[in-house]
């Protein structure tokens, strides 16, 4: 290929270079022979090369030494319009964006530092880029004159330390640093285009114990894997990141449906807890999951991030394995809980705990074999405080050791007292069963009492096996030799696995109360699933317990599937030692079942006001009671049935329902749409008011307040409203319920 610059001077022969000491000659202006020699000694050595366009846009001319490097010959490339030669380089950093290059052209701008990837079939080759519009003496554009450079190589490695400054080196996810600016930029971007996004926050449960006992060499590997299988469940939906130790984000975008996220972050839950094989050992992990949605929680990123971190809190204190959604009300949630860590240090101290008995009884005769020892917390000025409250605190503040060997003891002792030797179950947490001297502690709390050891049963949750399961099986060796009984708690939630029931020696198995709930509905698996449970016991010479039994239809169908042993409120809640003693002093072994004669969808028991809408018009209201498909409320007169309203659950919420009864001024309604759970104990709406609705109706963008619908209907519902129902005024619930 011609060069563009002709060559009017050669070099000479070596006799006639001039010598050292000639006279210095510099390059004028003017010089055009040997300024074209200079230009053509820079394309030569590959320093550079030139490249020019007509004024249609098509190469008139490319540097011969990066057409030959291209492997493009003969001209190949002369003709061609410039856009199909170059493409320009595409950022996914909003902040690095770049006109393309046929919009500079065409704009006739200057290209300055343009990286453009040459379409070059089977290699990956990139230029930077420059040129500059030509015009003639009459100003009509006549195509561009421009230089380029290699960039192929400094680029990857200039991508190679982009993203060491951006991902994990340990597990290859997105690290803090990008995830914040990943986040940053999403939510800038879609509060303009009122969009969605969803941040889930993770962190691994008895991950330090994997560390401590198979080393870090062996942690870094686990999280390796755990990085493995979040990928395979959120795939291309979201992005990952660890951001430092065994924390780890997902960003999610457009998604703000509460269901879907409560499903994919169940899944996040169950597929981490499985068992990790790591140089040949077994280890067993959790997960916690903290879920927050923007623009509803927040709307930039420190304020969803706070929003995810509390929701992450409020499942790692409701027993771990769990996930939660933020809510407003976690704000005084988590500092409710650190006055119970504070208090929780002087409980022990202060005889506030005690032990309460349930009553197992036979599946066949309805008389008591055994019973479970449950703590109890009355708090002097809270009253009542639930176990599932207080205990993952005892866990996380370390002083679940000591109760834990409180409540031994004092079990060993009262049991001793009891005029008949029934065997009693203790729960025993997995961070107490973590400690070495546990066999120990068990040991002397028998010595002490003079409790005989096959009256002592030690129920133990599917978490002991978290970590290094060889050192459970150490201490479940050392617990047999005592001669004591050890119980499987919660069967099939979890961290279920078979090679539990191989492996560890267990005399009973607890099916956990999620199977028996719905078991006699039409549809449901639980009752094939209780069938299975039992067979497999019986395979393995254990007794079952059904646990949370409560309807005297599931009553029948646990018995008539082979249950040994059935625990619920149809016999007996728990009740105090004085109870229960007197009731075993008197002879009374034998319970009747009482309760509903067919089991219904958990209807939760709450005393809360709420609003309620119909057609233009707002009311209070009390709810009485709530399940998924519908609630009871009152304070409305005469509503007719088929009524639709709109009750408003707080927080954006909504839930469309039907009145289906109605008597005086209670009413019981049917949602439309069934709630979800909300990851505790408590029920939501999948979708909320949307912050951008309040936007719309003029107020400014902020996250959700306690009452959002209200803004909205602010001028729709005003005091010239005729409402259509009488309120009335409905009495306040009893001392100590919180509403």
């Amino acid at each position: 290929m011609a060069g563009l610059f002709s060559r009017s001077a050669r070099a000479r022969d070596d006799e006639d270079i001039a010598p050292e000491n000639a006279p210095l000659c510099p390059i004028a202006a003017s010089d055009v022979a040997r300024r074209v020699e200079l230009l053509d000694s820079f394309e030569a050595a590959g320093l550079g090369w030139f490249w020019a366009t007509d004024a249609q846009g098509r190469l008139i001319y490319l540097s011969e030494t990066a057409a030959e490097k291209l492997g493009w010959t003969d001209g190949e490339a002369i003709g061609k319009p410039l856009g199909e030669l170059f493409t320009p380089e595409k950022d996914e950093d909003p902040d690095k964006a770049e006109r393309p290059l046929a919009f500079l052209l065409s704009a006739r701008n200057s290209i300055s530092q343009l990286n453009v990837r040459l379409a070059v079939e089977g290699q990956e080759v990139w230029w930077e880029i420059a040129g500059k519009p030509q015009f003639d003496e009459k100003e009509r554009f006549t195509g561009y004159r421009g230089s380029a450079k290699d960039i192929t190589v400094s680029r990857e490695s200039q991508k190679d330390a982009e993203r060491l400054a951006q991902y994990d080196s340990l597990t290859g996810l997105a690290n803090r640093h990008r995830m914040t600016k990943r986040l940053t930029a999403t939510l800038k971007a879609y509060r303009n285009s009122k969009r969605a996004c969803a941040l889930l926050m993770l962190d691994l449960d008895r991950f330090k114990q994997v560390n401590d006992t198979l080393g870090h060499p062996a942690g870094d590997e686990l999280l390796k894997q755990v990085a493995a299988r979040l990928g395979r469940i959120v795939g291309t939906k979201g992005e990952i990141g660890r951001l430092g130790g065994d924390e780890f984000q997902v960003m999610l975008p457009d998604i703000d449906d509460r269901g879907a996220l409560g499903d994919l972050s169940q899944r996040l839950i169950q597929m981490i807890s499985q068992p990790y094989s790591i140089n040949g050992a077994r280890a067993i992990i959790g997960t916690s999951v903290g879920i927050a949605i923007a623009p509803y929680d927040g709307l930039d990123t420190e304020e969803l991030v706070k929003a995810a971190d509390l929701a992450l809190y409020a499942a790692k204190g409701g027993g771990r394995g769990q996930y939660r959604f933020y809510s407003s009300d976690l704000k005084d949630g988590a500092k409710h809980r650190r006055q119970v860590e504070e208090d929780l240090r002087d409980a022990l101290e202060n005889n506030q705990l005690s032990m309460h008995y349930q009553p197992l009884v036979c599946a066949k005769t309805h008389t008591v074999k055994c019973c479970e020892a449950l703590m109890r917390w009355e708090h002097p000025e809270r009253g009542t405080i639930s176990p599932a409250v207080f205990i993952p605190v005892a866990e996380e503040i370390g002083i679940i050791k000591k109760m834990g060997e409180w409540a031994l003891n004092e079990v060993c002792r009262q049991a001793m007292e009891w005029p008949v030797e029934l065997r009693v179950a203790v729960n025993v947490s997995a961070v107490q069963f973590a400690h070495d001297d546990f066999p120990q502690v068990v040991k002397n709390a028998l010595t002490n009492s003079g409790l005989s050891p096959e009256r002592l049963e030690l129920e133990i949750t599917e978490s002991v096996f978290l970590g290094d399961t060889g050192r459970a099986q150490r201490i479940f060796k050392e617990l047999k030799d005592l001669n004591i009984r050890l119980a499987l708690d919660d069967f099939g939630t979890g961290y279920s696995s078979l090679s539990y029931l191989r492996t560890a020696p267990f005399d009973k198995i607890k099916i956990d109360q999620s199977f028996v709930r719905g078991a006699t509905e039409d549809g449901n698996n639980n009752a094939a699933i209780l069938s299975a449970i039992v067979s497999l016991a019986g395979a393995l010479n254990m007794e079952t317990v059904a646990e949370g039994v409560e309807a005297k239809d599931e009553l029948d169908l646990v018995t008539q599937r082979g249950a040994t042993l059935i625990q619920g409120y149809i016999f007996s809640r728990p009740m105090p030692n004085e109870d229960f003693l007197e009731r075993l002093a008197d002879g009374k072994l034998k319970y009747d079942p009482k309760g509903p004669a067919k089991y219904r969808a958990d209807r939760k028991t709450v005393f809360r006001r709420i609003g309620l809408i119909h057609e233009d018009s707002r009311y209070k209201v009390v709810m009485r009671n709530l399940s998924k498909t519908g609630a009871m409320i009152e304070g409305l007169l005469d509503v007719p049935l088929g009524t639709q309203v709109v009750l408003d659950l707080g927080g954006g919420q909504l839930a469309v329902a039907t009145v289906r009864r109605s008597k005086g001024a209670t009413q019981g309604v049917e949602f439309e749409q069934p709630l979800i759970s909300d990851g505790a104990d408590g029920l939501c709406t999948r979708h909320r008011v949307s912050p951008y609705q309040i936007e719309a109706a003029g107020r400014p963008l902020a996250a959700l307040p306690h009452d959002p619908y209200s803004l909205i209907m602010a001028e729709r519902m005003g005091a010239a409203s005729q409402k259509k129902f009488v309120e009335i005024e409905v009495g306040s619930p009893a001392p100590g319920t919180s509403y």
